[in-house]
């Protein structure tokens, strides 16, 4: 069962429009939702949580219609933005009575527990925290407080490598009860080769694709050439280049199976980053 479904989202500014976006998320996984500045990633988790009208498009969580104003099923879903806009003079302690308030599920014990997984003080006033301890904080709050579905606006921003990793650790924790799921918003695409299930790539308010992360690394090839391999690499169906000062940068969806077809190229595998940047920036058979 996906825990997470969206059909046909649509959010229109007039200067941008989220257009027609659909994505589906499985019980168990982790989703990284990709794409430059502006892309509309934070406006599709606005659209989501209905920070923002919905013109258009249906969401649902768990099968089930997703009700912004129904409390029981909103304690389901922990949500952190890039921004967190805590009381600047609470402490850690103090947030976390605020959060029992709010919330019939939450667990102090687990959220004592990751305060101190997360190394942060429970009696110093926030205001201190630096950005990347801000967002532990977040994190700490999301995940304590019983839900299943985690939607994250990049969690990992100012964060350094090590806190990076041990905080995909905590990600990969939560999707082992399997009916849990996360969807991860991020530009650090190194975080997503390490734990996503499924990557989906948002360009201009649209959906480009979204691809079994597994599929993006074995199928995926990348090829850099002259102009003789070029003319007939672009040919091929999916084939997404661009023109550097010497060379040729050719992106193969399929890439993993037209090795033997091309025995003169050299056909690398991509990383994220270098998938993301010839969508963006390349062309395709017209």
């Amino acid at each position: 069962m996906d825990i997470l479904k969206v059909s046909g989202a649509v959010k229109d500014y007039g200067r941008f429009r989220l257009d027609n976006v659909s994505l589906a998320l499985p019980q168990g996984c982790i989703m990284g939702l990709i794409g430059e500045n502006g892309a509309g990633k934070s406006t599709l988790i606005k659209w989501m949580l209905g920070l923002v009208k919905r013109d258009a498009g249906e969401i649902f969580y768990n099968g089930k219609p997703l009700n912004v104003n129904d409390k029981a099923q909103m304690e389901q879903i922990g949500v952190v933005f890039d921004a967190l806009h805590f009381p600047e003079t609470f402490t850690a302690v103090q947030i976390g009575k605020l959060h029992e308030g709010l919330y019939r599920n939450w667990d102090s014990a687990c959220y004592s527990r990751y305060l101190e997984r997360f190394s942060l003080p429970e009696k110093e006033a926030v205001k201190g925290f630096s950005k990347g301890m801000q967002m532990k904080l977040g994190i700490a709050c999301a995940l304590s407080h019983g839900a299943k579905l985690l939607i994250l606006d990049e969690p990992t921003a100012g964060l350094d490598p090590i806190a990076r990793d041990d905080l995909m650790e905590v990600f990969l924790d939560f999707v082992q009860d399997e009916t849990n799921g996360i969807l991860l918003s991020t530009h650090i695409t190194a975080d997503l080769e390490k734990v996503a299930d499924y990557v989906t790539f948002l360009h201009e308010g649209k959906v480009q694709f979204t691809h079994p992360k597994d599929m993006l690394r074995d199928e995926f090839r990348i090829v850099r050439c002259g102009e003789a391999a070029f003319q007939k690499l672009r040919e091929e169906n999916g084939a997404v280049w661009r023109k550097m000062d010497f060379q040729y940068e050719v992106l193969l969806p399929d890439g993993v199976h037209l090795q033997e077809k091309y025995p003169d190229c050299t056909f690398d595998r991509p990383t994220i980053d270098e998938i993301m940047l010839l969508y963006v920036k390349g062309g395709t058979a017209q």
